[in-house]
């Protein structure tokens, strides 16, 4: 909500108005080239450089004073058995500093990856295809989490499963029907919830069984 918020005052200040429903629905998931591609189909306005660096210099700036780490975060990632990575379609520097401000880069280390990296972004499977490389796994026993539209139909394209994250508050006041896509995509709303889930990355459900 903090980049919907952003970059909805950002647009505004050139005289294109967006609302949150309309970030949520055309941008969410989605790489700047895209963001920026849409915004000129729709409303006659191609975002510049100018435009793009002073919407990054302001995103990173509130990140600095807003952002936080969604509950539950941090005691799932310290539990978990498996490799973890992130593949994200925002910038390199955007998704360093927002690890670092939140406290999880020390999870990840070098194992952040970006649309930058591929040819095309979510959602074609480049991106994650790419992570699964990287990190010499076959794409078939990839799990991936995601809460935006184009993330899930990127998995779906990878061959990857998916668990749609909807706890984010960007996505609250949507029905279960609309979050589960009908329900054929698995949805949880709190990361106390994902080792019921996912029992077998939990690691003290090892430790305890003797693994």
């Amino acid at each position: 909500m903090i980049s919907a918020r952003v970059l909805i005052e950002t647009l505004a200040g050139v005289g294109v108005k967006v609302d949150a429903a309309h970030v949520q629905t055309h941008f969410l998931g989605r790489s700047w080239a895209k963001v920026a591609a849409e915004i000129r189909h729709s409303h006659g306005y191609l975002p510049g450089t100018d435009f793009e660096e002073k919407y990054r210099t302001e995103l990173l700036a509130r990140f600095e004073l807003e952002l936080e780490p969604a509950p539950g975060i941090h005691a799932l990632l310290a539990q978990l058995t498996t490799s973890a990575c992130v593949a994200t379609s925002s910038s390199p520097k955007r998704a360093m500093r927002s690890l670092e401000l939140t406290g999880l880069s020390v999870f990840f280390e070098a194992r952040i990856f970006t649309a930058s990296e591929v040819e095309k972004g979510k959602p074609a499977p480049d991106l994650f295809l790419h992570a699964a490389r990287r990190m010499a796994t076959d794409p078939a026993r990839c799990l991936v989490i995601e809460d935006s539209l184009p993330g899930i139909e990127a998995a779906h394209n990878a061959g990857m499963q998916v668990m749609r994250f909807t706890g984010g508050s960007h996505l609250k006041g949507m029905s279960q029907e609309a979050l589960s896509l009908g329900g054929t995509v698995r949805c949880f709303d709190n990361w106390a919830l994902f080792f019921e889930m996912v029992p077998q990355a939990n690691r003290q459900a090892d430790e305890r069984m003797g693994k």
